[in-house]
């Protein structure tokens, strides 16, 4: 700690009624509660290099009176605890068992965890578990755009946006970028229904029955123009398709990997230890 920092803490104990101690081995003495002592060194540790005086003598205070009433109530609770609720020796040990055996089993898995996941396991995976992928609601793969409310180009977009049409698909991308305000032609996308109307004002009590009813709607605002064409849609309850829960199955899959990584782990080291009867039982 520079003079400076020094001066200012000394100054800060001025004003609150207290002198730092006398220097010792570990540097100046700063606090006292019953035994416990602080030291200049302490402070060191905490206050941000380059920090500037006044922000120095700020974290400084401040550390010293969060550092003088969490010695008292320790104090506190060791005159008033039983002797056996402050034995944590076990719970201490066994907390850095878990510590070591935990980065041992980080490091084995960043090691030798095979990351690479083909279709045909995703697919898999999905199709001997559908049961487990029931929507909880209701998604759409659509496409939309965004125009002024007086666009001139209303017309043309409905066109593009119900067209068929290879060429006509691929028009409408150049198109949208040029003339919409905004767009989504992502035809394989899934999304929530529920996060499409935060975008798009469709009003409706009944989705279910909205999406059943509608393959194309126009929407106007005292801003925008909106023209959606739903192209698929699939109802809360019913299984969800592969293509909306791809990512979610790679990750069951990686996770059941580490899990039989770290299985096969501990069998090898016990089975190791059995044959070299590195062990007994009594």
């Amino acid at each position: 700690m520079n003079k400076i920092l020094i001066l200012l803490v000394a100054t800060a104990f001025l004003l609150n009624g207290c002198m730092p101690g006398q220097d010792t081995d570990s540097g100046k003495v700063l606090a006292r509660v019953h035994d416990q002592y602080l030291y200049e060194r302490d402070l060191n540790k905490v206050i941000p290099m380059g920090a500037n005086p006044a922000d120095s003598l700020s974290i400084s205070k401040s550390y010293i009176r969060n550092w003088i009433r969490e010695k008292l109530v320790l104090h506190q609770a060791q005159e008033n605890l039983p002797q056996e609720d402050m034995n944590f020796e076990k719970q201490i040990e066994n907390y850095k068992n878990s510590l070591i055996i935990y980065q041992y089993e980080t490091r084995l898995i960043n090691k030798k965890l095979d990351t690479t996941i083909s279709y045909q396991e995703v697919e898999r995976y999905y199709e001997n578990n559908k049961e487990n992928f029931q929507l909880k609601e209701n998604i759409v793969r659509i496409n939309y755009v965004k125009l002024h409310v007086d666009s001139p180009y209303v017309k043309e977009f409905r066109e593009l946006l119900q067209s068929n049409q290879v060429e006509d698909r691929d028009y409408l991308k150049e198109f949208s970028a040029k003339h919409a305000n905004e767009y989504f032609l992502q035809n394989d996308a899934w999304l929530y229904f529920n996060d499409v109307v935060k975008e798009i004002p469709i009003k409706t009590y009944n989705q279910e029955a909205y999406l059943k009813s509608n393959r194309f709607v126009e929407i106007q605002d005292s801003a925008y123009n909106y023209l959606v064409k739903i192209r698929d849609f699939k109802i809360k309850d019913s299984i969800s398709p592969l293509t909306f829960e791809e990512e979610r199955i790679e990750d069951i899959i990686i996770n059941k990997r580490k899990i039989k990584l770290i299985e096969d782990m501990r069998k090898e080291v016990y089975q190791r230890a059995l044959d070299n009867s590195e062990f007994e039982i009594y």
